[in-house]
């Protein structure tokens, strides 16, 4: 169902790409470590492939479905890390105390 010519695998390749957009703002509620994106990215997509091996009873050969799911990889990968590394390098304040304008 995955293919650039016709409209239901366009959609489908849009689902795709709006999951790898969402699970990235998961990985910054979850994991909240710059350094572990990647290795929770390829594990969320090895067990999807899996689950499409299982399911399917045979082993995906398409190739725009491996393409789909390595842009989909880099993008919620590349994303969640740039998230994760924003919150890791805010500024500690150093200060508790409220500040007086005197």
């Amino acid at each position: 169902i995955l293919g650039f010519s016709t409209p239901p695998g366009r959609l489908s390749m849009m689902a795709f790409v709006l999951n790898a957009l969402t699970c990235a703002l998961g990985l910054l509620y979850f994991i909240r470590r710059g350094k572990q994106c990647l290795d929770f990215t390829v594990t969320v997509h090895f067990f999807h492939l899996l689950g499409c091996w299982i399911y399917n009873s045979r082993f995906p050969s398409t190739l725009t479905w491996w393409l789909v799911h390595i842009v989909c990889t880099a993008l919620m990968a590349a994303i969640g890390e740039y998230l994760c590394m924003r919150i890791e390098l805010r500024e500690i304040p150093l200060n508790s105390a409220p500040k007086s304008n005197v």
